[in-house]
């Protein structure tokens, strides 16, 4: 059974709340749990936290012995080299999604420190992309 955790950084613990217009109305919690009832034969975990130390550290933990990382480390993306450092270092390949279209909003987020290191990278789909980052992985 292959071994998925997906990561999600700052202010994502707001989804269904924040911005809907660009973020739904939906919760991560409920879409996690539809994609794991989908999903069985995935070990499927899920990750969240506001704090980039925290978000490194997950990363140095899974990163040697689960099948794949699908991170959306959201604002940190575009600002956090230490994040990019972290998915360079270790083995497990790295995912990177985004909910909204990166590249039609402003220009300080069509960087990523994450992109260089990762296996792909999905943006603009919603929620669905990381179904779509699951299914890379199988």
């Amino acid at each position: 059974m292959k071994k998925i955790i997906i990561i999600n950084g700052p202010n994502l613990n707001l989804l269904g709340k924040r911005e809907p217009t660009i973020y739904g109305s939906n919760s991560f919690e409920d879409f996690f749990k539809d994609l794991k009832n989908k999903y069985t034969t995935v070990e499927l975990e899920y990750f969240q936290s506001n704090i980039e130390g925290e978000l490194i550290n997950k990363l140095h933990e899974v990163g040697f012995d689960y099948d794949g990382v699908i991170l959306n480390a959201a604002a940190y993306t575009h600002t956090s080299v230490g994040i990019g450092d972290a998915v360079k270092a270790i083995e497990t390949p790295v995912v990177e999604v985004h909910i909204s279209n990166i590249h039609a909003r402003e220009d300080f987020r069509h960087v990523s420190y994450i992109a260089p290191n990762a296996k792909g990278v999905l943006f603009g789909f919603g929620l669905q992309g990381y179904e779509l980052a699951l299914q890379s992985f199988l």
